[in-house]
């Protein structure tokens, strides 16, 4: 691939990252048909309606004060994970990616079964917070293992405090990782279902679950989901200009030094273990209380446990290679591409991401039985909905691995003859496998969780561990559901360490 972003991209690589657009597309594609069906009057009835003005600032607001509250919490996180001195270090890397383990749903599920009668906003707001601090922390740790700390200690030495310090000297440095992470935690939080439901707080994707659910009236449903989009859209083109224009320059040698907090180090490390603890420790905690229930032990389908289990892991493993197959070619073009061709198929590629998951099995159904038939409630499909669905993730992750490829390796390939693809497949991508691998890891972890999407698009007779938990969950069959969440959380939780800011493995890989 090319190697420099003054030049235009090659016919052929805008062409397979087009198609991988207009496959991210396709839900797009069906709310358009959905909308046409309603007419003007039909859009116009439904903003007349009193209720959306409710909707719409419930999901802003939600999403506005979880952004906030990630965001402050994955910064504090990564800090302290990266900059203070602690005893238990690599324990406190594992328990601060915890929570990628645990979907909304598990965590609302296990805090009513703590306290059955919390609902409304606040404890939306907590779960959703604790769930998507890793979002955050994740990116900002990773770019603050890659600068210096000295220019830190010489602005306090120049009599800087710790918060100025902090705003003239890291926030540079960590700015465009932690936008990128809000980001992917306001769109989490917009498109969320399963904890706002629990809790029974009305926002724009429980009204479109209710409509499509009650299946009488579709095209107020796609209109919801239509608005909800154009936020996305409005919330992705605010990310595009707070990202700054010069990227900060890694260092490969910088200087790790860590502070010494002395009485204060309590304080710091709960600041790490908080959304660890509320996202995991509670629930699991309510939860193994119920399963010690000798009644729920001898429920138990043991044998339906384990097909589940198996479903679940190769589902959301071959989700995670479609999704990055179809992110390689647009990350590449955002990477190493400047110019509107870039923007609009990053813009296109990122979309997916704020789209409810019942829209994207709506819209792969309506695709599957207009085209492709044999395609119709099959694995198949489903495991290409994940792929469509956390196609984003991918091309953030991957984009911003690529570009870490010094473009000088990429000129000396193509100065011994290397052809576009191979000069990409020996030099780039091979540079840039770790971040594929993190990507990889990132989907599969939240493919496992997928609700919505698995409800539509399932085969008959298939079951995931999320399918499992929901339903049983739906009826109150709180004991029936712990093995099956307790499971999920197990299988989530090996990727989700794979990442931890200290794994060894991919932190080895990075440095090569």
């Amino acid at each position: 691939m090319p190697v420099s972003s003054r030049t235009r991209a090659p016919l052929p690589l805008i062409a397979v990252a087009g198609f991988s657009a207009l496959l991210a597309a396709i839900p797009l594609i069906y709310l358009g048909v959905r909308i046409a069906d309603a007419g003007i009057d039909g859009v116009l009835a439904v903003f007349a309606r009193p209720r959306l003005g409710l909707l719409l600032a419930n999901t802003l607001l939600l999403a506005a004060s979880v952004t906030v509250a990630s965001t402050l919490l994955g910064i504090a996180g990564a800090l302290v994970l990266s900059r203070v001195r602690l005893p238990f270090s690599r324990t406190l890397a594992v328990l601060a990616v915890l929570p990628l383990a645990v979907p909304s749903y598990l965590a609302a599920f296990g805090w009513l079964a703590a306290i059955p009668g919390a609902s409304g906003f606040w404890p939306s707001w907590l779960v959703l917070t604790v769930v998507t601090t890793p979002y955050v922390l994740l990116p900002v740790a990773a770019a603050l293992r890659g600068t210096s700390a000295t220019l830190s200690e010489v602005a306090r030495t120049l009599g800087y405090g710790p918060v100025r310090t902090f705003l003239a000297v890291g926030w540079p440095g960590i700015r465009s990782s932690a936008v990128a992470g809000a980001l992917l935690v306001c769109l989490y939080v917009l498109a969320d279902f399963g904890g706002v439901a629990l809790f029974r707080f009305p926002v724009l994707t429980t009204a479109i679950h209710q409509a499509y659910g009650a299946s009488f009236d579709r095209n107020y449903a796609a209109v919801l989901a239509a608005v909800l989009v154009t936020i996305a859209l409005v919330i992705f083109l605010i990310d595009r200009r707070a990202r700054p224009s010069r990227e900060i320059p890694v260092s490969r040698s910088a200087a790790r030094a860590r502070v010494n907090w002395g009485g204060l180090a309590p304080l710091a490390m709960a600041i790490v273990a908080a959304p660890a603890v509320l996202a995991v420790g509670v629930p699991l905690a309510s939860l193994i209380a119920r399963l010690v229930n000798a009644q729920t032990v001898r429920e138990l389908d043991l044998a339906g446990l384990v097909q589940a289990s198996a479903t679940t892991i190769a589902l959301s493993a071959v989700g995670a290679v479609i999704a990055v197959l179809l992110a390689l070619p647009i990350a590449t073009i955002a990477a190493r591409f400047a110019g509107r061709t870039s923007r609009i198929l990053e813009a296109a590629g990122s979309l997916p991401l704020a789209i409810p998951g019942i829209v994207v099995g709506l819209g792969l159904v309506f695709f599957s039985l207009l085209a492709v038939p044999a395609l119709y409630q099959s694995a198949a499909m489903l495991a290409f909905a994940y792929g469509v669905l956390f196609l984003p993730k991918a091309i953030g992750t991957i984009r911003s691995s690529i570009e870490r490829v010094p473009r000088e390796l990429e000129e000396v390939a193509s100065s011994l003859g290397y052809a576009a693809f191979r000069q990409w497949w020996h030099v780039t991508a091979r540079l840039a496998r770790p971040g594929i691998v993190v990507a990889t890891l990132f989907i599969t972890v939240t493919a496992m969780k997928e609700l919505p999407a698995t409800l539509m698009l399932r085969p008959t007779g298939t079951n995931t561990l999320a399918m499992e938990l929901w339903s049983k969950t739906d009826v109150a069959a709180y004991g029936a559901a712990v093995p099956y969440a307790l499971a999920l959380v197990l299988l989530a939780a090996v990727p989700a360490v794979m990442l931890s800011p200290r794994s060894e493995r991919l932190s080895t890989g990075r440095e090569r």
